[in-house]
């Protein structure tokens, strides 16, 4: 569990707003409020809990639902009285069943389409293509992979943006499933790009080399 000491709330002002945030898709789930009490509990027993203003008492997240919010970072604004909580939510985090309380467009992320690859390895399904590509291995995943590039190409000489929209959906599929089998992780390949971008943002060459960088 992260270790949370360095983050120092100033509860001199009040309660502390808590805004809730999906760690994958970024989306905002909820905002609640917590004393000291729920955030040492908090950053305890690494799920989140609140201070109820109405029933003027802590409450964990999920506590009667089972939707429990189990916190993977946490993040303090600059005057101290706001956290940002990064979430795995263990269900619909709102009463109406949904994701969200806000009424935000669904959005799908590299590390949605991750997760869900890992769901599938780790409790296998009878007749998933997903686990049949693991069973069969790098090779095969690798030509998939191969083919499905292919077919992008072909879609893009032919001008045909839907056709091209689904083949990169298969190509990148396909990655995701041979990141997976062969232990790269989506963060693996964001840490590259940011240094990438980093060196080029940074470099201080001509801009032939920056471009051949």
């Amino acid at each position: 569990m992260s270790d949370y000491s360095e983050l120092k709330p100033d509860f001199n002002k009040g309660l502390l707003t808590a805004v809730l945030q999906h760690h994958t898709n970024k989306n905002v789930l909820m905002v609640g409020y917590m004393d000291e009490e729920a955030f040492r509990r908090t950053c305890a027993e690494g799920v989140v809990w609140f201070f109820s203003r109405s029933k003027g008492r802590l409450w964990m997240k999920g506590e009667s639902s089972g939707h429990v919010q189990t916190v993977k970072d946490m993040y303090l604004d600059c005057d101290s009285d706001a956290l940002l909580v990064q979430v795995d939510p263990q269900g619909p985090t709102c009463h109406r069943n949904t994701e969200s309380c806000f009424d935000l467009d669904v959005s799908f992320t590299l590390r949605d389409l991750e997760d869900t690859v890992r769901e599938r390895a780790e409790n296998p399904e009878e007749g998933s293509y997903t686990n049949y590509l693991l069973t069969a291995g790098t090779d095969k995943i690798a030509k998939k992979f191969g083919e499905e590039s292919f077919e992008a190409v072909i879609a893009a000489k032919n001008s045909d943006k839907e056709e091209l929209a689904n083949e990169a959906a298969d190509v990148l599929y396909h990655l995701s499933v041979l990141l997976y089998e062969r232990g790269v992780s989506i963060s693996d390949v964001e840490k590259v790009l940011h240094a990438r971008h980093m060196k080029k943002k940074n470099f201080k060459g001509t801009r032939r080399d920056v471009e051949e960088y």
